[in-house]
């Protein structure tokens, strides 16, 4: 089997403002491709650049796809290791586009074996239920968006802070009144907040119950996490810190989270992903797996290695569902409230409508 050429399609969808402690998004930047062989099929990925957090653009991703492309034209998908090795050769990090080519090869690679991703990977079916995230707004909205996930059944609550912290002190205090104390609370401070800034907040929200805060800090006062940890009963989990199972590594042996967020925006994709919940594994780290504002395409992708990587415990595959005002995915994930399901399809089971397609930007490699 050899690529013959890719498509690649500015995956714009438009979505209501969503707020994290750096920055607001308006839309998804996402970027979509479809890799074609010369066996009559075809592998999809899919990215979402956040550039606040990974520093990748749409732009950057629609570049680089060209040049990737490029590169893999006329060779065999299914040496994926070697494929993968070529994108990291031609340039350094970038892991949010070439999540989408490896996704790609994935999906491939299962459709051949006319197996679902999942069982390819070596997985099994399991029971997955995502949380629902609250955007950062005054405590009185926080709290009202939080009652209403809980009465249309949420069982989990990822609430963004990292602002002041009196003032997230507040916003959790009203969010933990309005929905009582049954309902799990996770919190993300996005690296909002210094040292002495999450040494205060976190010790001012230990009375509420929180499951985990998520990147209390900036990735580049990693050094101060084991610090912390002794500051607060409240398990930290990091993210914006681990990129690859080098860092996954490196974080279990200083002792400087309890749990890792992977995402295939920062891995590079499932190969990554894979071998950096095996490193946590390793150390007794439990994993999470999150994203940015992927739609159903990429969406399904993480279900899929969430079967596959048993040390994954935590699910926050909330992406489409934060207020994506389309969604233009044939098949794929399926939700039954926030319970998360996939249809017993080869690979990745998902596909863009070409009508929607037909509306993007697109190239052909």
């Amino acid at each position: 089997m050899k690529i013959t050429h890719t498509e690649i399609y500015r995956f714009s969808i438009p979505m209501e403002p969503f707020v994290i402690a750096t920055g607001t998004m308006d839309y998804a930047q996402n970027t979509f491709i479809r890799v074609y062989t010369d066996s009559g099929i075809y592998g999809v990925g899919e990215c979402s650049a956040f550039p606040m957090i990974v520093g990748e653009t749409q732009d950057t991703c629609l570049a680089l796809a060209k040049d990737f492309a490029r590169l893999w034209k006329g060779k065999d998908p299914l040496a994926i290791a070697e494929r993968l090795a070529e994108l990291d050769a031609y340039v350094a990090r970038n892991s949010t586009i070439k999540s989408a080519f490896d996704l790609a090869l994935h999906d491939l690679a299962a459709k051949h074996a006319d197996m679902p991703l999942y069982r390819f990977l070596g997985g099994e079916a399991r029971n997955v239920v995502t949380d629902i995230t609250v955007g950062i707004a005054s405590p009185e909205i926080m709290a009202t968006k939080a009652l209403a996930f809980k009465n249309q059944g949420a069982d989990v609550l990822k609430i963004k802070l990292g602002k002041k912290p009196a003032e997230d002190i507040e916003r959790i205090a009203a969010i933990r009144q309005a929905v009582g104390e049954t309902l799990s609370i996770r919190i993300d401070a996005n690296q909002g907040w210094s040292y002495h800034e999450a040494v205060a907040a976190l010790r001012g929200l230990q009375p509420f119950n929180i499951q985990f805060c998520e990147q209390p800090m900036r990735s580049y006062n990693d050094h101060l996490l084991p610090r912390l940890r002794k500051e607060t009963t409240i398990p930290l989990m990091a993210d914006e810190s681990c990129y690859d199972h080098r860092d996954a590594e490196r974080l279990a042996i200083q002792g400087a989270c309890d749990y890792i967020n992977i995402k295939f925006s920062k891995s590079g994709g499932i190969a990554e992903a894979m071998r950096i919940q095996q490193a946590a594994a390793d150390h007794q780290i439990p994993c999470m797996i999150g994203g940015m504002l992927e739609s159903r395409l990429a969406l399904s992708a993480k279900v899929h290695f969430a079967f596959a990587a048993p040390n994954v415990r935590f699910f926050d595959m909330d992406t489409c569902m934060l207020g994506h005002l389309e969604d233009p995915v044939i098949d794929g994930v399926r939700f039954d409230g926030y319970r998360l399901s996939l249809p017993e399809l080869p690979g990745i089971g998902a596909d863009v409508d070409d009508a929607f397609l037909t509306t993007c930007e697109r190239w052909e490699v």
